[in-house]
């Protein structure tokens, strides 16, 4: 089949399976990119393998693809994306549920609430036990109020808070927010470390809630780590699509079994490739 050319972009003789693709699938975030960076990443692998070639810099108009929800640099877990008409399935995604597992660190707090951040505070945790730590998660279960971070992807006037901080401008905390805790249980306690699992609601900032948890133990905490297991029906040991599986048909296969994951889809119903560029799987997330 000849390379076809449409709207400056030449188009490969594979590109056609590529297009045809709509859906939701999860890939997996390392630590250390930003969600953005993982995206485009997959991006450019999906359009070289499909022999996509552009005149001048056109590729993020070729290939319709989001995330649903962005997931910290310093983190890692499953990221969900959409691909083609699957994008607009995304603004659920964000309100939808989230598992995550979580280091924090006692006696220590940071600029970021993260271990990214510069130290800004240290306090003695020594008189701290695991009864006392389990007693004060009862009081961040359920629906709570949360502040959120001055460090994260909340914008001010068009642009993020983070950027504003590290240009050393003055920013004011946003106002408590409402969020929602599923369920908050302690896995581990070897102080100074403890570790978390959390499933809460969209908004919800998990730095937040360690740094909230020494508070509440007349301490300071900061998060050491961070893996995000589950979003929606997206689970990080089940779906999450590592590197060296960011191929067509990898995720070909994972939009196919989106029809079981989510729910309102009979399961029978196939990933349809016969008309490329149509919507190739059919499933709302409700």
């Amino acid at each position: 089949m000849a390379a076809r050319e449409a709207g400056g972009v030449v188009f490969g003789k594979s590109a056609d399976k590529l297009f045809s693709l709509s859906g939701l699938f999860a890939v997996y975030k390392p630590k250390g990119p930003t969600s953005a960076a993982v995206l485009n990443l997959l991006k450019e692998r999906l359009l070289a393998e499909a022999g996509v070639q552009t005149n001048g810099n056109k590729r993020n108009q070729v290939l319709k693809i989001g995330h649903g929800g962005t997931l910290d640099s310093a983190a890692a877990g499953v990221l969900v994306v959409g691909i083609g008409k699957g994008t607009k399935m995304l603004r659920t995604m964000l309100a939808g549920s989230k598992k995550y597992t979580a280091i924090g660190l006692l006696g220590k707090a940071t600029d970021t609430l993260d271990a990214t951040g510069k130290v800004t505070e240290e306090k003695p945790y020594d008189q701290i036990t695991k009864g006392d730590l389990e007693t004060v998660l009862q009081k961040f279960t359920g629906d709570i109020m949360q502040v959120p971070p001055l460090y994260s992807a909340l914008k001010k006037d068009g642009e993020r808070l983070s950027t504003l901080m590290k240009r050393g401008e003055a920013v004011e905390a946003k106002p408590a927010r409402p969020v929602t805790v599923y369920s908050l249980s302690l896995q581990q306690f070897q102080p100074p470390l403890f570790t978390l699992d959390v499933e809460c609601g969209g908004g919800f900032y998990v730095r937040s809630l360690v740094s909230d948890i020494g508070k509440e133990l007349s301490t300071c905490a900061t998060m050491q780590e961070l893996t995000r297991t589950k979003h929606g029906p997206f689970t990080l040991e089940e779906h999450a699509l590592y590197e060296d599986k960011w191929t067509i048909d990898e995720i070909a296969r994972s939009l196919e079994h989106c029809t079981s994951l989510l729910p309102g889809e009979p399961s029978h119903k196939k990933l349809k490739t016969e008309h490329p560029g149509e919507m190739a799987v059919s499933c709302e997330d409700k």
